[in-house]
């Protein structure tokens, strides 16, 4: 409520400026740990999460001791936990804290998922990143930036604090890898760095994937001569995965020693729960059209009979237009759709459902019959328990791994659809 109030009657330059001041003075706190460690930043829309992740994975699988901080989790050498912060960067004083503990645990590697809001509000500002993978750009987070235009500056602002960086004795230089399929890519090109390398599979990069292949949804291509296989879903992380090799690589890492390494799934990311029953469940994140859209795509290729799907949208000042779009995808594609409670925040959860279901509507389903709303989201997830028959999907997305549900005034009820599950099918 306070930070509420202060928003409304200090002026945003003023705010800025005191948030600025604040990451340099957290930084100079805590003995400015991130110029003792090689920082790899990850940002875009889409994917930031998983990247973080596999270029941990690989640097681990490489012999390296790395430390990272995502959405989904924190890690620090060997010690690992969930991010149950509902927040994707962390606090200045909590980041600068979180570094130094990778500092004092000998890790030489720290990876940072970099958000959009977390750069406006200068959480970046006391880290000095060496190089920075940029996933993609997508329209999201449009409220929140007023359009797309100042959500991409906003994102380009990072790449700036990259290029005027100081350089590290014990890495020299400043890298962008970037994803070349992307149209937003080439607009990275205008900011001075030492090295900028490409990664894709469409047009011709400095990192060239191609032949994607799904089988039985897992998915495989390759990369100099070389193929890559994989135990995770869907064309997106074929991106994700060649990131990840992209970025290493660019650490000075032989391509070859890679190859051979096993890349795990992140938690509430296309994971998949089993306890003996007779139809499938996914939990994913996806809670915007796009990741949506590819995730849909992925999940062509796994056998199914019915795909029954569980979501909403989030309130809090997250993009109202995007409500019934997420509902009418869902209408088009899933059998049956449960509509329920995301993360309201302020907004009137009823609303939010409402806003998602006349989507499904729009799209044929039929309330009460193939369309089901349920505010209360363990009795929608359960509600789509009962309705699954041998062979069906039950998909849930919109949280993820997410362990609360933020109601109003910030209240955080504690929560994990993994958890929800696993206890409704026992």
């Amino acid at each position: 409520m306070l930070k509420k109030i202060i928003k409304k009657v200090v002026p945003k330059k003023l705010l800025l400026t005191y948030h600025f001041l604040l990451a340099k003075l957290a930084s100079l706190f805590y003995g400015n740990p991130s110029n003792k460690l090689i920082i790899i930043g990850v940002t875009g829309t889409n994917g930031k999460t998983t990247t973080v992740n596999f270029i941990s994975q690989y640097l681990e699988c490489l012999g390296q001791k790395t430390g990272l901080a995502s959405t989904v989790n924190f890690k620090v050498d060997k010690k690992e936990w969930l991010n149950d912060k509902k927040m994707t960067m962390l606090g200045r004083f909590q980041t600068q804290r979180l570094l130094k503990d990778m500092v004092e645990a000998g890790c030489k590697y720290a990876v940072i998922e970099t958000s959009s809001q977390g750069v406006e509000q200068f959480r970046h500002a006391g880290i000095n990143y060496d190089l920075v993978v940029f996933c993609n750009l997508t329209p999201e987070h449009i409220e929140a930036h007023g359009g797309f235009i100042n959500y991409r500056k906003q994102k380009e602002k990072l790449f700036e604090h990259l290029s005027k960086s100081k350089v590290k004795d014990f890495f020299g230089k400043k890298i962008i890898v970037t994803n070349n399929d992307d149209e937003e890519s080439d607009r990275l090109k205008k900011f001075k760095v030492d090295k900028f390398k490409t990664y894709g599979f469409e047009k011709t990069s400095d990192y060239q994937g191609s032949n994607i292949v799904l089988d039985d949804g897992l998915v495989s291509f390759e990369i100099k001569n070389q193929k890559i296989k994989t135990n995770l879903i869907g064309r997106f992380n074929a991106y994700n995965v060649l990131a990840s090799l992209s970025a290493v690589a660019e650490l000075g890492f032989e391509f070859s020693k890679m190859i051979d390494c096993k890349i795990n799934g992140v938690p509430g990311r296309q994971e998949l729960i089993e306890q003996g029953q007779d139809f499938k469940i996914m939990i994913d994140y996806a809670p915007e059209p796009e990741s949506l859209k590819q995730l849909y795509q992925a999940l062509k290729s796994i056998p199914k009979n019915r795909l029954i799907h569980v979501l909403g949208s989030c309130g809090g000042g997250r993009d109202k237009a995007r409500q019934p779009v997420l509902g009418k995808m869902a209408g088009k594609r899933a059998d049956i759709v449960v509509i329920t409670n995301e993360d309201p925040y302020d907004d009137d959860p009823v609303e939010i459902i409402d806003n998602v279901a006349s989507g499904a509507i729009e799209a044929g389903k039929e309330v009460d019959k193939d369309l089901f709303k349920e505010e209360d989201r363990v009795k929608g997830i359960e509600k789509a328990l009962k309705l699954a028959k041998k062979g069906d999907l039950v998909l849930i997305t919109g949280k993820g791994a997410e362990q609360y549900i933020c109601s109003k005034n910030n209240t955080k009820i504690p929560h994990d659809d993994r958890t929800i599950v696993k206890n409704l099918l026992k």
